[in-house]
């Protein structure tokens, strides 16, 4: 069998970059909508409530998905990026 190489599959890649699409959505909605995203996923993040999160494009379906601490983690690891 000329391709009997293992692929390597990397969960946590994955698992980021759709969180990172799913918070531009999220983001991208909320600003349509007249919101100010930045306050509205920061209350969503602190609090836990949905409410803070627009159902316009199913924004509210989309973020829910996500685990709150996984977001915070990625945005924590994006500024420490940004601030070396």
């Amino acid at each position: 069998m000329p391709n009997e190489k293992t692929s390597l599959f990397n969960l946590s890649e994955m698992d980021t970059e759709l969180t990172r699409k799913v918070l531009s959505e999220v983001y991208d909605s909320l600003k349509e909508r007249g919101y100010n995203p930045t306050n509205q996923i920061v209350g969503y993040l602190i609090s836990g409530d949905p409410g803070y999160i627009s159902s316009y494009k199913d924004a509210r379906s989309k973020i829910q998905e996500i685990d709150r601490a996984k977001i915070v983690e990625i945005l924590f690891e994006e500024f420490q990026k940004n601030n070396k």
